[in-house]
């Protein structure tokens, strides 16, 4: 039986009763923490599961912050994810821009330099002074974490795939973990298609190192994009990440555009039924392009068919 399938057919109520990430606040009667059935399959879900859609700095045309938030804001859009670069100098202009809206910032999408699987020690250290870098940048603005890959495929030389490389990706991001959580924040792993790295490809793959490290400074995300050429389920990969899932990025399934831009292909039901098992109240955040003529419309459009299908879901 394909995985695809066997998932959905098992996956019921023992399973998904076992999902430690159920705690919060109680819903229609029932108790602290407990879970409801929902939904054709049985699936249940946590009462405190929330979409909170938010956008990177790109995913609007506009010249200013300003007309961003504005139509963020009007949207009900209430995360907003900038790029690590240049991020230390701009924590002020950020605080100031986002002053007195209903807006917080999510994730913040890498910009750090070299990278941490390097053979060469002095491109290591880089990498680490820049993430602490954007790590104190992002406590500042009170971020829910700091996306970083490993290693990209074009990134050379590069540790081997083996168990001295775990070992010591353990140890590194232990360190950096805890100097996350010094700022009140987190490091996220961000697993990628194997078009763009091997290393780390699924998010049980992430998941499985955030366990090892036991670290509340390192988390995991999940990415609809990387998803739909790695994992063979949705459901069954938000629910592999369990209590170290912090931030989900979310895009059209065949050209990674604006959700919705590819039709029909542009389902993330199963996904979100995985969010809601979990109690996922963090952030779904846009990582994308767009082909669509008014990118900003195209945008309002994606948040209305997020909307729909989480209550699909």
């Amino acid at each position: 039986m394909l995985r695809r399938n066997f998932l959905k057919s098992s996956l019921g109520s023992a399973a998904l009763a076992t999902v430690a990430a159920c705690t919060g606040g109680a819903s229609s009667g029932k108790k602290d923490g407990e879970c409801s059935a929902h939904g054709s399959q049985g699936i249940k879900y946590c009462p405190n599961a929330k979409l909170n859609i938010s956008f990177q700095e790109s995913t609007l045309k506009f010249d200013t912050l300003k007309e961003k938030f504005d139509l963020m804001e009007k949207l009900g859009v209430v995360g907003f994810e900038p790029h690590g670069g240049n991020l230390p100098d701009r924590v002020d202009e950020l605080k100031a821009a986002l002053n007195g809206r209903n807006i917080k910032v999510s994730a913040i999408c890498a910009g750090f330099k070299g990278f941490m699987l390097s053979e060469n020690e002095a491109v290591r250290n880089e990498c680490r002074d820049t993430m602490r870098a954007i790590i104190t940048a992002a406590g500042k603005l009170s971020s829910t974490g700091v996306i970083i890959v490993p290693a990209f495929n074009h990134q050379t030389p590069c540790k081997p795939h083996n168990q001295e490389t775990r070992d010591f990706l353990c140890q590194w991001f232990d360190e950096l973990g805890k100097f996350a959580v010094e700022n009140g924040t987190t490091v996220i792993f961000e697993p990628l298609n194997r078009r763009e790295a091997f290393y780390m490809r699924q998010v049980a793959d992430a998941a499985s190192i955030c366990r090892d490290i036991n670290n509340p400074g390192v988390r995991c995300m999940g990415d609809f994009w990387h998803m739909t050429l790695e994992e063979t389920s949705d459901l069954g990969a938000f629910l592999s990440a369990g209590e170290y899932l912090q931030h989900v990025h979310i895009a059209s399934r065949k050209r990674r555009l604006i959700p919705g831009e590819d039709g029909q292909a542009d389902n993330y039901v199963a996904g979100f039924k995985g969010l809601k098992a979990l109690g996922y109240n963090k952030y779904v955040s846009f990582e994308c392009g767009s082909k669509a003529d008014d990118r900003n419309a195209s945008a309002a459009a994606a948040v209305e068919l997020l909307r729909k299908q989480w209550d699909e879901a």
